[in-house]
C-alpha cells in the first residue's frame, strides 16, 4: 500500500528483548508490515543490565551472547518512521528499563513536535497470564499520548484469529516454562503489523 506520491509507508518496529521472546514478535509484526507493503526498519535498544545479572539467566545470557541484531535503534529511525511498534517484556507492569532509557532520549523530537506525526502501537511478552500485558502495553503507549502520536490497539475486528488471542491492546505472549511464542501470538502481530502499515498509509501527506 503506497499514498497519492507512490511512498510506502515506513514501519519502525523498536524493542527490547532479553531471551528472544518479544524479538520474535517483533519480527512477525514487521513482517505483517511488509506485507501490507511498507519499508520497515526492526530495531533492538542497547543492553544496559550489568553482567553478573545477565550471566545468572542462562537464556538471558545466550540471548546477549548470539544477539542477531547489528543495528541499534536510533532517534534518526523514529524521525524517518510513520508508523511504530514498540516491544518490551513485562517489568513489573511496566517496559523494561532498557527500552524506557531509549525514550527517555526524544525529548528533543518531542520539543520540535516530529513526532506528534507518527501513529504508535505496542506489543509485550510476559512469564505469566496475569504477569501485567495489558498494564505494560499501555506503559509504553503512554510516552505516544505525551508525544501526540496516533495509538492503534489492535482491537477484534482486523482479523477472526484475534478472538482467541484474548488481547486487544497488542500482540503479546505467555512465556510459560521459557516457551518461545506459538504460531497464534505470531499471527497476532503480524495483523498488528499489516493494520499498523495500513493506517500509517493514510496518514502519510
Amino acid at each position: 500500500m503506497t499514498d497519492p506520491s507512490g511512498r510506502a509507508p515506513r514501519i519502525a518496529v523498536v524493542f527490547y528483548s532479553a531471551t528472544g521472546n518479544v524479538a520474535a514478535l517483533a519480527e512477525a509484526l514487521a513482517e505483517g508490515a511488509r506485507e501490507a507493503g511498507a519499508e520497515t526498519r526492526v530495531r533492538p535498544v542497547a543492553e544496559r543490565a550489568p553482567r553478573e545479572a545477565i550471566e545468572a539467566n542462562r537464556r538471558w545470557k545466550a540471548w546477549v551472547d548470539d544477539n542477531p541484531y547489528d543495528t541499534l535503534a536510533s532517534l534518526d529511525d523514529l524521525e524517518w518512521a510513520d508508523g511504530l511498534a514498540l516491544g518490551s517484556p513485562t517489568r513489573f507492569g511496566n517496559s523494561a528499563e532498557q527500552l524506557k532509557a531509549f525514550l527517555d532520549t526524544t525529548g528533543g523530537l518531542w520539543a520540535q513536535g516530529k513526532l506528534a506525526g507518527l501513529v504508535g502501537t505496542s506489543f509485550t511478552s510476559a512469564s505469566t497470564g496475569h504477569g501485567g500485558l495489558e498494564a505494560t502495553i499501555l506503559s509504553m503507549n503512554n510516552v505516544l499520548y505525551h508525544w501526540g502520536a496516533l495509538v492503534m490497539p489492535l482491537g477484534y475486528a482486523a482479523d477472526p484469529s484475534l478472538m482467541s488471542s484474548g488481547n486487544p491492546y497488542g500482540a503479546s505472549w505467555v512465556s510459560r516454562k521459557s516457551a518461545a511464542p506459538d504460531d497464534g501470538a505470531l499471527q497476532a502481530a503480524r495483523v498488528q503489523g499489516t493494520r499498523l502499515a495500513q493506517v500509517a498509509a493514510k496518514l502519510i501527506t
